[in-house]
This record gives C-alpha cells, structure tokens and sequence, in this order.
C-alpha cells in the first residue's frame, strides 16, 4: 500500500531531509585521505543526535552503524569499519535520519582527492540520471517513468544500472511501497500522485550489472569489481511538481 503523505507531514520529512542534507555535507567534507570509515561513522552520528534526529539505519534489521560507507566497487550497505580512505577513491554515504518520527533518506558518492576522469564521469552520470528520475515523479505520470528516465541517461553513457537493486516510498517508515526499479519502459506501473514520497535513487556501476552480497549480510559489490556510484534524494509529490526534501543548501559535488 502507497502512503500518501498530508503537507504538514512533507513538512516534517523536510526538516528530517535538512538535517540529512548537513551531515552529508559534514561527511563529505571530512573524506580526506587517511580518515576511516568509522571516524566518518562517528561524525555523522553525533552531528545527527546534536540537533535532535535519530540515525534510521542505526538498529535497523540489526544495521550496527547510522551511515552505509560503500567505498569504489561496493555499492550499498557497506559496514563502517577501520578503512582508510586512499587518494581516488570513490565512497558512497548513504544515511537516513528520523526526526520527530518521520524519516528522509539520502546519499551520495564522493570522490578522494583527485580521482581519475572517468570515475567523476561516473559520478556525473549518476547525478545526471537522478535528476532525470527526479524530473518525472510528477502528478499524473507513472511510476516507471521515472525508472526508464533513469534507465536511459546510464545506459546511453555507457554504464550500467543495477537491477538487483531499488528505490522505494519513504516516511513514516524507512522503506514503504512502491518498489522503484532504475529501469523498465514507460507508462507502467501506480499513477504518480500527490503526497507520495519516493526515495529515488540510481545505484549503476562503470562495467556489468551484477553485483553479490559480501559474508556481512549486508554489503552488496559489483561482481566484476567496476567502480559503483549512487546517488538518492527523498522527494515529495506536489502539485508544483517534484519536491526534493533533502537537498543541500550547497552543491556537494560540481
């Protein structure tokens, strides 16, 4: 069943998507070479609790940290852990946060230093792609709309989306209906209403599409080791159009 939001709820998921805004941007400022992901882990966690919210990962299916670090190949779900952060890498933070009882969710992949030019055409095809899926989550469209607008910025770069992976509605709780694939041909799928809240979030990688879960239970890699990107922002439906609720008060990236 698809939770449609009321305002005054979009409303609060807003202020729960400004403060996953700040930490990220927080987290993306300290990923120098040298620090660990714990360290990262350890920031992110006291900024969030600092200003009232709840790290929604933290706990979560028995999740033991409030950020998934997924450095290069790993895509999602990656365990903080002793890991270093080494000159070109790519790391992926992805972070939810309750605030007064609703939940936005947001990530975003972040270069080391100086990173080699086709891993930051990486990340700008992810970004690009994530504005596209953003762009058609419109009253009156379908749901696939937004996966085939995903779909078609990756693949005509020449890079893959993961299809093992997905998007979902976010808000009340930290995953809800509907599913959202980042792939699929137009016009299927739930009519796009308003008051849905869709955590839309392309998850593709710089070769195939196949990715296995690590021993952890948790962390999910690309079998052929490619470099992974993803990006999300959680967005609210209105009657103006697609409203982001976690966006950054200042580019991350670019």
């Amino acid at each position: 069943m698809i939770i449609r939001k009321s305002p005054q709820e979009i409303d609060g998921m807003a202020k729960a998507g400004a403060l996953v805004a700040d930490t990220l941007a927080l987290c993306a400022e300290a990923l120098e070479p040298g620090i660990s992901m714990l360290e990262l882990d350890r920031i992110a966690e006291e900024h969030i609790l600092a200003h009232g919210g709840l790290p929604t990962s933290k706990g979560y299916k028995g999740f033991p940290a409030a950020l998934c670090l997924s450095p290069n190949s790993m895509v999602v779900h990656g365990i903080p852990n002793g890991y270093q952060a080494q000159e070109g890498d790519l790391v992926s933070i992805d972070l939810g946060v309750t605030l007064d009882g609703l939940v936005a969710d947001s990530a975003v992949t972040v270069g080391v230093g100086d990173i080699d030019p086709e891993a930051q055409r990486l990340l700008d095809v992810c970004q690009d792609a994530l504005a596209a899926g953003i762009e058609q989550a419109r009253v009156g469209n379908r749901l696939s709309d937004i996966s085939h607008a995903v779909q078609v910025v990756v693949e005509e770069a020449g890079f893959s989306v993961i299809r093992a992976l997905v998007g979902h509605g976010v808000g009340r709780s930290y995953h809800e209906d509907p599913q959202i694939p980042n792939y699929g041909p137009p016009g299927r799928g739930p009519l796009l209403q308003e008051g849905m809240t869709l955590a839309i979030e392309p998850m593709i990688t710089a070769g195939g599409p196949d990715v296995y879960v690590h021993d952890d239970e948790w962390s999910i890699s690309s079998v052929d080791h490619s470099l992974a990107a993803h990006f999300e922002h959680t967005v609210a439906l209105t009657a103006e159009g697609p409203r982001i609720l976690t966006k950054a008060k200042a580019p991350l990236l670019r």
